[in-house]
């Protein structure tokens, strides 16, 4: 299923001639797969996650507004977009005031990969860049496979992934397919609720901690304690691992780096160690220290 619902009065790639816009992007997806597209130039907003993952929209000047958790009208209408790209995570009151703020909206919600893919077409037709967006998803297509290929041999392991920890919340699709293409087994079901007790019975022997939002402060020893994790066979290993947020949580290119670093926590003799990913035993060393 198409996960994107775009407005059919928006202008899109005609034989490549298409009308430049004034964007507000709510979710560092969207500003990531501008970027990648080339056309930061078309963003006039965006949120201070968006400034964390692509810094180059400070310096451009962009506007800072809030996001499609806590969007507000009145930021959005002081932007004067032409469009409004938002994407999940959504809060019913923000998508009111999206839609309060009179701007043509584009609302993108990806399960998995396909959907990803799908998105960065979508985004690529409206801003007039049909033919890089389709140059971007062939080269994170090939990335993932890459990966895919070089682990299709290893030992599978049981990875569980959170990309929350009060609630506990199991990684979204997406994860559980990089997992996959990673050489690893995914536990529990993709963005379900799930318990301490219930994560210890499964005895993952890697758990992956991406918190949205926390970027890469996870407590990895305190949540295994806390948990009553330590001995799991990730535990007592010492796979017990913090991916910053943007690397799981942001379907976009971005998924290519956390992909990397789920294929070193599981495979660390058969791959460099990638930005973004700190073990439990860096932690432990740090406060030894």
């Amino acid at each position: 299923m198409n996960s994107s619902h775009i407005d059919e009065t928006l202008p899109v790639v005609d034989h490549g001639v298409v009308g430049k816009l004034r964007i507000a992007s709510l979710q560092p997806s969207v500003t990531v797969t501008l970027a990648d597209l080339g056309e930061l130039g078309q963003l006039v907003a965006c949120t201070k996650y968006c400034a964390e993952v692509c810094p180059e929209v400070v310096s451009a000047g962009k506007k800072i507004i809030q996001d499609s958790w806590t969007a507000k009208a009145d930021e959005i209408i002081d932007s004067k977009p032409d469009l409004v790209i938002a994407s999940v995570p959504y809060q019913k009151e923000a998508v009111a005031q999206i839609i309060k703020a009179g701007a043509r909206f584009l609302g993108l919600a990806p399960r998995c990969l396909a959907d990803v893919y799908e998105d960065i077409r979508m985004i690529a037709r409206v801003t007039g860049a049909a033919v890089r967006g389709e140059q971007v998803i062939r080269e994170m297509q090939w990335a993932v496979n890459e990966i895919r290929r070089a682990t299709v041999f290893y030992p599978k392991m049981r990875v569980f992934c959170e990309e929350w920890g009060k609630p506990l919340i199991h990684s979204q699709r997406w994860v559980a397919e990089l997992v996959e293409a990673a050489g690893g087994t995914f536990i529990g079901e993709p963005g379900a609720q799930t318990t301490s007790e219930s994560i210890r019975v499964m005895d993952p022997e890697v758990v992956i901690a991406s918190w949205c939002g926390a970027g890469d402060r996870v407590p990895l020893e305190k949540i295994v304690h806390d948990r009553g994790w330590l001995n799991t066979s990730a535990g007592k290993n010492e796979r017990v691992f913090c991916v910053s947020d943007e690397l799981l949580n942001t379907p976009a290119t971005t998924l290519v780096g956390g992909l990397r670093a789920l294929a070193w926590a599981m495979h660390p003799e058969r791959f460099e160690k990638p930005i973004g990913v700190r073990r439990i035993d860096e932690e432990r060393a740090q406060k030894a220290g």
